[in-house]
């Protein structure tokens, strides 16, 4: 990501309900939507739960953008 507006407009596409996290369920359907259906539940459980750092089961934008830049 070349800049912090970019993955906010990337993280709105994943934060489907708009609440500033995004669920495994969200992230699994965005995937779908982006042309990979193959994201299963437990996979996206996975993906959110490397870049969870406060434990709480979600990814936030921090948390999104942290993962960019580390």
């Amino acid at each position: 990501m070349a800049d912090i507006e970019t993955a906010r407009a990337t993280f709105e596409r994943f934060d489907a309900d708009g609440d500033g996290q995004v669920t495994p369920d969200e992230f699994k359907r965005a995937m779908a939507e982006l042309g990979d259906p193959y994201v299963t539940g437990p996979m996206a459980e996975a993906v959110i739960h490397t870049k969870d750092t406060d434990g709480d089961g979600l990814m936030s934008f921090d948390e999104f953008w942290a993962s960019l830049e580390g």
